[in-house]
């Protein structure tokens, strides 16, 4: 059976541990939250988060999308997560914390522990936090287990740190907070095959308004293309040389031939290369390609034989 989610508040079949919170990038301090509730025996292991169009308004004004739902969704299955509560933001935002803990979580999700960061905040206006949330669950005979900052290298691991890091192109940084690689796997559009004509055919993935954009310019990545992981060259800007109307996710895959058209193709970044650039022409343009395909291969040897971050 796979997991279950529910888009709307319903009542669920079982008892249940819970885990809340934004989890709008999975990080290593999110996974620490939802590892609580895993291993809670008798317990049916939920998630309770937001669809991502309602985040921006919860997880920080205006911020750009670290991954999109279904890969949320995905990764949250492989860590054995039975169900997930995902409802609109609407749907509770004018509940008091009292009404949150007593309608929530123990009439409908029939919570009997919950597991949260040390920074949640619920409840009309956010005003509620994790202590709160112990005091209301401790009335009703339902345990909580508050998880304290996680720090790495010194520095507090969180989706901001995690954005500001893939904005300075400080990739290997981010993931290991994210604890894997980051990525994306947008559908694969027609360009206009100049990447063909060159000999460095490409997949070109369209990066939506509301995602996050990392530093402009080129990556080495892996490309996993039927469960196989292919080297790749990502150019990710509005191509310099030629012009682009919007950001864009360019990917060469040196060791591939195939028609990938229509398809979400995952693609995780590695490392960064070089900064985007307009080159004189075409053909100084193909050999700059050529160059960064050398260096990323190398780049991929290095890291798969430090047994790098997993995919996930």
């Amino acid at each position: 059976m796979g997991m279950t989610i529910y888009q709307k508040l319903q009542e669920s079949p079982a008892p249940t541990a819970v885990a809340l919170g934004c989890f709008d990038g999975l990080h290593i301090g999110h996974q620490k939250v939802i590892s609580g509730v895993l291993n809670a025996e008798g317990l049916l292991p939920t998630v309770f988060t937001f669809e991502s169009s309602s985040q921006a308004g919860i997880c920080g004004k205006g911020a750009p999308q670290l991954m999109t739902s279904g890969r949320k969704l995905a990764i949250l299955e492989r860590m054995g997560v039975e169900q997930v509560y995902m409802p609109r933001f609407l749907e509770v935002r004018h509940m008091t914390a009292e009404e949150f803990v007593s309608h929530v979580l123990c009439d409908l999700l029939h919570a009997q522990k919950v597991c949260c960061g040390f920074n949640f905040h619920f409840g009309y206006g956010g005003k509620a936090g994790s202590d709160t949330l112990k005091q209301l669950c401790g009335r009703q005979g339902v345990t909580v287990e508050i998880v304290p900052e996680v720090r790495l290298c010194g520095k507090s691991v969180s989706s901001t740190a995690i954005r500001a890091c893939l904005e300075r192109g400080e990739v290997e940084e981010a993931n290991a907070m994210l604890g894997r690689r980051f990525g994306f796997e947008f559908a694969v559009e027609h360009g206009r095959k100049l990447g063909r004509e060159l000999g460095t055919p490409t997949i070109n993935q369209p990066l939506p308004p509301e995602f996050i954009k990392p530093k402009f310019g080129v990556y080495a990545s892996v490309v996993r293309i039927d469960g196989n992981d292919y080297c790749g060259v990502t150019n990710i800007g509005v191509k310099p040389t030629v012009g682009s109307d919007y950001v864009l996710s360019e990917t060469w895959i040196p060791d591939y031939e195939g028609d990938l058209y229509g398809r979400p193709i995952p693609v995780e970044l590695l490392r960064f290369i070089r900064p985007e650039q307009k080159f004189s022409g075409i053909r100084e343009l193909k050999q700059a390609i050529l160059r960064d395909g050398e260096t990323a291969r190398k780049i991929l040897q290095e890291l798969y034989l430090q047994k790098d971050l997993p995919m996930i």
